[in-house]
């Protein structure tokens, strides 16, 4: 977030004329009143002055070819809204606990960068990352079936090589597409940077600052009225109400969505659809993008209406 600025002054004793913001209240400031009404401190360290991450020449390959991953046909196409172009095609993002950067080497591979990840933890780092781009899944199989059935996707297969559809973890799924319902990517991705950066300051990479995805926990410390101040709108009472909702699961929100992954698709669908502000193609989203159901299929209203 910008923090706001006011203009100069035209003559030293007139006092400066404050102008309306360009940008809502940052959630960090909100966060410490609410915080602060409790006479808690943050345990977040999003407070901290920003610390602008060198990259380190440790580019590491995952052994994954562009047939199977194509990081322009993956990361910016809408499944999620988390991940920034850093530097030309090259990507940066948040799993878990860790700030990954991917670039395409130039035999169209896939190579990682782990930013300040403590060497104890690199393994878990990139088996937290070949998750996410789930890569138990082979994409040139599934596109000679594909193509073997459909002649129209035979002949657009050769554009759509790498195009992957990803593991992600289901509460930012969610949350992600909670903000999605009738918006952009542009402003559903300055949604989701507003809310992520109630998490864990992470560290900024090509000018983006980036944060752990927040906890249950922290999210209900956001109020509707915040949101809503911040742009969100009607969506705002979806996201409150559905933290609320999954705290309230027996054994916690987190374990819920989890368990979600083996169910079939109709039931994690009905499940979905009991949250506030998720209907059926906000949950088949979330289904395919994060629940393991790959035969999902979203389908927007609008192409109903073409039909």
């Amino acid at each position: 977030m910008q923090s706001l600025k006011l203009p100069r002054t035209m003559k030293k004793r007139r006092r400066p004329i404050p102008q309306p913001p360009s940008t809502p209240p940052t959630p960090q400031t909100l966060l410490l009143k609410t915080l602060g009404a409790s006479n808690n401190k943050p345990t977040s360290n999003s407070s901290k002055k920003p610390r602008i991450l060198l990259n380190t020449p440790k580019w590491l390959p995952l052994n994954i070819p562009q047939s199977e991953l194509s990081l322009s046909l993956t990361l910016p196409t809408g499944q999620t809204f988390r991940w920034k172009e850093t530097t030309h095609r090259h990507y940066t993002g948040v799993i878990g606990s860790h700030l990954i950067s991917l670039m395409h080497l130039q035999n169209g591979g896939v190579a990682y960068l782990l930013h300040q990840t403590p060497s104890s933890e690199e393994d878990d780092a990139r088996s937290a990352l070949l998750d996410f781009l789930n890569v138990g899944i082979s994409l040139t199989e599934i596109w000679e079936v594909f193509k073997a059935s459909d002649s129209r996707f035979a002949g657009l297969a050769r554009y759509l090589g790498g195009a992957r559809v990803l593991r992600q973890d289901p509460l930012e799924c969610l949350i992600q597409f909670l903000c999605s319902s009738n918006n952009n990517i542009g402003r559903i991705t300055k949604m989701v940077d507003y809310l992520s950066s109630l998490g864990n300051y992470l560290g900024r990479v090509g000018g983006f600052d980036f944060y752990e995805f927040p906890s249950l926990d922290r999210l209900s410390m956001i109020s509707e009225e915040d949101l809503r101040k911040a742009g969100f709108g009607y969506r705002a009472k979806y996201i409150i109400g559905t933290v609320k909702a999954l705290q309230s699961k027996p054994g916690g929100g987190i374990e819920w969505l989890a368990s979600l992954r083996e169910m079939d698709l109709h039931q994690v669908v009905a499940a979905l659809s009991t949250l506030p502000g998720v209907g059926p193609k906000v949950a088949a989203c979330i289904a395919l993008f994060s629940l393991d159901q790959h035969h999902a299929i979203p389908v927007d209203t609008h192409v109903w209406q073409e039909c």
